[in-house]
């Protein structure tokens, strides 16, 4: 008996438990890339966001006063909070001060320093594009806080993306009160992507609608 045992084990081939391993190790990564698949998987029809230029306004942290973002494409359609989307144009978010940046977690209340608003523009159409910055005359703001209705210094930037972030303008604009509108860039995209014709000549855009 112990005989044939002896013989049953040499009759099995090191080859043949190489090849078996490696057969494990290769199921057993297909396990763990099946399982890192995103289970978030995109609806048929659905389309993923695309920008090739950001325009973002940013104003000082933890400030109480609302500054909107207005963007003028070049058929002279408006992007501004009240009407968010327009042509490939999309403004984000509409961020109103210390109005809309506290949110409750677990029954505390947690503060959103950053002010900012992002429009994209998600495809090159060529022509002149306008940024502006309105002090929004908003009266949710507590009287009591210092910084309530002074001047604010408003930045921006505007980011080309492909085919890599470049930064083609970047200016900044003081505010002195509520009601006052600003210009802070006016430039040309074409029909290559490029920008061109870069100036801060001003033109109102809130006025026109409000």
């Amino acid at each position: 008996m112990a005989n044939r045992k002896r013989s049953r084990e040499q009759e099995v081939d090191p080859m043949y438990d190489m090849l078996f391993n490696m057969l494990i190790a290769f199921v057993f990564c297909f396990i763990i890339a099946f399982l890192s698949i995103n289970p978030k998987a995109q609806k048929s029809g659905d389309i993923p966001a695309k920008a090739e230029f950001i325009i973002t306004l940013s104003w000082p942290d933890n400030d109480p006063n609302d500054l909107d973002l207005w963007t003028q494409g070049p058929s002279g359609e408006v992007v501004w909070f009240r009407n968010r989307e327009a042509g490939l144009m999309h403004l984000d978010r509409d961020d109103r001060g210390s109005s809309n940046n506290t949110i409750v977690v677990n029954g505390k209340k947690v503060v959103n320093p950053l002010r900012q608003e992002v429009t994209t523009i998600r495809s090159i159409i060529p022509g002149e594009y306008v940024a502006n910055v309105h002090y929004y005359e908003t009266k949710e703001l507590d009287a009591n806080d210092p910084k309530a209705g002074k001047p604010v210094e408003a930045t921006l930037t505007v980011i080309k993306v492909n085919p890599k972030a470049e930064v083609v303008f970047y200016g900044q604009a003081t505010l002195d009160g509520r009601g006052k509108e600003a210009t802070l860039v006016r430039f040309t995209i074409d029909p290559s992507g490029a920008v061109t014709n870069i100036n801060t000549i001003p033109k109102s855009l809130a006025k026109s609608l409000t």
